[in-house]
C-alpha cells in the first residue's frame, strides 16, 4: 500500500487549496479514505472520512462548511477541498488507509 499527497503550500487567510493523494497496491474503490492533519507541537486530528463508494462523509466540526472530501475511484486517489483556510488550519495533512500513511504535505496559512 502506498499513498502519496500532494497540493499543499503558503496560503492567506481566506484562501483555498486542494489536497490530493493518490493511492496503490490495494483495491481503492473498496475501502474508506481518510484525511488527517497535525499542527505544530500537537496531536494528530482526524479531519475528514468518505465511505469507499463517496455516499458517505464525516467531518471534524472545525471543518465543517470549509472543507470538502471526495474521491474518483477511477483514479485512486481522494481529494480534500479546503475553502476559507485559517492560520488554525496549518498543518501537515496526510491521508490514511489500513493503518498506512503517506508522507504528508504541508498546509501554512499566514499573510
Amino acid at each position: 500500500v502506498q499513498l502519496v499527497e500532494s497540493g499543499g503550500g503558503l496560503v492567506q487567510p481566506g484562501g483555498s487549496l486542494r489536497l490530493s493523494c493518490v493511492a496503490s497496491g490495494f483495491t481503492f474503490s473498496e475501502y474508506p479514505m481518510s484525511w488527517y492533519r497535525q499542527a505544530p507541537g500537537k496531536g494528530r486530528e482526524l479531519v475528514a472520512v468518505i465511505s469507499y463508494d463517496g455516499e458517505n462523509k464525516n467531518y471534524v466540526d472545525s471543518v465543517k462548511d470549509r472543507f470538502t472530501i471526495f474521491r474518483d475511484n477511477a483514479k485512486n486517489t481522494v481529494y480534500l477541498q479546503m475553502n476559507r483556510l485559517t492560520p488554525e488550519d496549518t498543518a501537515v495533512y496526510s491521508c490514511n488507509v489500513l493503518q498506512v500513511w503517506g508522507q504528508g504535505t504541508q498546509v501554512t496559512v499566514s499573510s
